[in-house]
């Protein structure tokens, strides 16, 4: 069991965030403590856009995406996840700043400043944090390594390229692709706000233009994106497909999976 000083409840709950994610672990701060936070919050709160195509505004702000993931038990796209997430470290003694990263295009370049956030924990070391992003790196990246880092089947690498850094990322036997650019100047709530509208609203918004939920598991990811449920396993990542066919089976997918219960119908 965990104890959490009275202190730490001053801007928030910490005990219930951490059941939330079904944390019973250590408290220290320490980069073992960020770790296993880090994926215990991955295999609990899913990465979804369903706000967006459920007709509920996004509001960048603690209490409000507190309420959002915690009490409403609900996930978020990298604004809400990483945004709630840095208010849960800061609460228990980590050092946290909010990054901006332009997120890689199929085409080649890079998205614009604030197209996605991350975030750096510093410690004796510095750390890139990300609960925000997807598929991506299930542990915190050394920010000042730039060496290989492999966590199972993929590797990733953080690469200099003055002012950015960029993050690579390869799968087994693949070539080696950029996952975002980022600098390490740190941001606030209201520096995303702009680009978080466009992601809500704009359809050249790729979260405008399909519905998708998606979480950590054991030993893989589950995903539903539109009516197709992705369920992916083991070291080789062996994928299932289904397709759903009624609005009946997307829902108790929603509810048995991830466990989210919309208020609002969904525009699939």
């Amino acid at each position: 069991m965990f104890f959490v000083p009275l202190c730490f409840f001053v801007d928030m709950n910490v005990e219930t965030y951490l059941k939330r994610i079904n944390y019973t672990g250590s408290l220290a701060v320490t980069p073992e403590t960020l770790r296993d936070l880090q994926v215990a919050h991955l295999k609990v709160v899913p990465f979804e856009n369903l706000s967006i195509h459920a007709g509920e505004a996004i509001v960048l702000e603690e209490e409000a995406l507190f309420k959002k993931i915690v009490d409403q038990r609900r996930g978020g796209f990298c604004y809400e996840c990483n945004g709630s997430f840095a208010g849960l470290l800061r609460a228990l003694g980590f050092q946290v700043e909010m990054l901006a990263a332009g997120v890689a295009r199929r085409d080649g370049g890079f998205g614009p400043v604030f197209d996605h956030m991350a975030l750096c924990v510093t410690l004796a070391e510095r750390w890139l944090v990300d609960v925000g992003f997807g598929d991506s790196f299930l542990e915190p990246l050394l920010l000042d390594s730039r060496d290989e880092q492999v966590q199972g089947t993929r590797s990733f690498r953080i690469d200099a390229d003055d002012p950015y850094l960029i993050l690579m990322r390869r799968n087994e036997g693949e070539d080696w692709e950029p996952q975002y650019r980022f600098t390490l100047q740190p941001f606030g709530f209201p520096d995303y706000e702009e680009m978080c509208r466009f992601h809500q609203t704009s359809p050249e918004s790729h979260f405008t233009q399909n519905v998708i939920c998606s979480r950590v598991t054991e030993d893989g990811r589950i995903t539903l994106s539109d009516m197709r449920l992705v369920t992916t396993s083991g070291p080789q990542r062996t994928r299932q497909e289904q397709m759903l066919t009624t609005r009946e089976e997307y829902d108790q997918v929603l509810r048995e999976q991830f466990g989210i219960v919309m208020k609002n119908d969904i525009d699939l």
